[in-house]
């Protein structure tokens, strides 16, 4: 059973500004004062998991623990069936040191080659975790395929070179409400405000 949330502070776990107004945003509703953590000095983790799931509550705790407060962390990235899962938990390594997305979508089509088989998904893990240690966790996931070469400017990562199954644009292409309402993190965020927070 998912514990719920009641209100006041939460540690946001990630260092990115944009990351934390967005999920700020998202939260509004449900009585929640954000906090990144940044802002609370805390050190970011080594995301040293094997799974989305794993990373994802290994800095929710982490954060929690350190700040002693709720925390909130979210892990995802882009899992290429003929790459035998590849990039997945490694997605942002991919692109460097730099967050050099342009080469990390090089570096897919490059090891794709002439392989017909383009499906691929994106996943999200959102972890929602206490300083007792309890910790809840939620996926969602996207199914697609890849293009060549990248369309769209929008989003962020992987997104111009992913076309979601049934659509026409990928998610380089869509403004941020349309991806909002079909992206894996937005699967994820259901299930955690419906789990944790709706009232």
């Amino acid at each position: 059973m998912a514990r719920r949330f009641t209100g006041g502070r939460l540690v946001i776990a990630s260092h990115n500004p944009g990351k934390l107004k967005e999920i700020a945003d998202l939260l509004a509703p449900y009585s929640v004062v954000c906090v990144g953590a940044a802002e609370l000095h805390l050190p970011e983790p080594d995301e040293s998991g094997a799974t989305f799931q794993a990373n994802a509550e290994l800095k929710a705790l982490a954060a929690a623990q350190a700040a002693k407060l709720p925390a909130l962390s979210d892990d995802s990235g882009l899992v290429v069936d003929a790459l035998g899962g590849a990039p997945g938990v490694y997605s942002a390594r991919w692109a460097g040191p730099k967050k050099d997305f342009a080469m990390a979508m090089q570096r897919v089509e490059r090891q794709l080659g002439h392989d017909a088989d383009r499906k691929a998904h994106f996943v999200a893990v959102l972890s929602l975790a206490w300083p007792d240690g309890h910790v809840d966790s939620f996926e969602g996931r996207v199914q697609g395929r890849l293009v060549w070469p990248p369309r769209g400017n929008r989003g962020f990562g992987y997104d111009p070179m992913f076309l979601p199954d049934g659509r026409s644009q990928t998610f380089g292409e869509m403004d941020p409400q349309g991806k909002h309402l079909i992206s894996h993190r937005a699967v994820a965020f259901r299930r955690l405000v419906e789990a944790c927070f709706a009232a």
